[in-house]
């Protein structure tokens, strides 16, 4: 399960060692990080990482498929994930040691920055090829984090991204060796901690409205 550690002003939330699926209990606890961290007060940032092959693989359709009658219930916190991390009044910055798919690549795009391992692991949206079409707000989110022609490429081919090409697709803010990708998530996070605040919530909330309204939008969910 997700750990919350703190270094100086950085927070820093390892999301476990496993594929890191959104499961509900992992859900559960990546918000009560998430509380912590909100609750905190002066200088501070965050950083979202993770321990071994994945960042995350996103939804956990195992469990989706056994609890088919709480689809709905379970996209909406998925939802509010998205949403909370695009508009947490804090820096937040993914460190992105392995491979990132799907909902877990959403979510490292709810983030401010994002720091890639160069060598190996990929980043993808895997959607096309595996027939589960972008809810309204995933769709809403894709576009409005990664420019024109890098959202459609990547929602419409299911390209799968190293580390080098998606910092020139503008996916992620730097691809480095795995050695340094938390350390350079850590880095740039720490360059920003004293942008925390109501101020900070605010812009991020009235720059990103639209797609925060189509996230909130429990009826909208494709």
């Amino acid at each position: 399960m997700p750990v919350l550690d703190r270094q100086d002003n950085v927070f820093v939330l390892d999301l476990g060692d496993g594929e890191n699926r959104f499961h509900p209990d992992w859900l559960a606890s990546v918000g009560a990080a998430l509380d912590e961290v909100e609750k905190a007060e002066g200088p501070r940032a965050l950083v979202t990482a993770a321990t071994g092959k994945f960042y995350s693989n996103g939804l956990d359709l195992e469990w989706l498929f056994a609890n088919a009658d709480q689809y709905q219930d379970y996209v909406v916190s998925v939802h509010a994930l998205f949403a909370r991390m695009l508009s947490l009044p804090v820096i937040t910055v993914a460190a992105l040691q392995g491979h990132t798919f799907a909902a877990g690549a959403m979510f490292s795009l709810a983030h401010d920055f994002r720091v890639m391992r160069a060598d190996r692991g990929y980043w993808c949206l895997p959607e096309a090829d595996i027939d589960i079409p972008f809810t309204p707000g995933m769709a809403a989110l894709i576009q409005a984090r990664l420019a024109p022609q890098a959202a459609h490429r990547a929602m419409v081919t299911a390209h799968r991204y190293g580390g080098t090409d998606a910092a020139a697709a503008g996916i992620v803010d730097q691809a480095v060796a795995e050695d340094a990708v938390r350390s350079t998530a850590v880095e740039l996070a720490q360059a920003q901690v004293n942008k925390a605040g109501d101020t900070l919530g605010t812009i991020k909330t009235r720059m990103y409205a639209p797609v925060l309204t189509t996230l909130r939008d429990t009826t909208n969910l494709g």
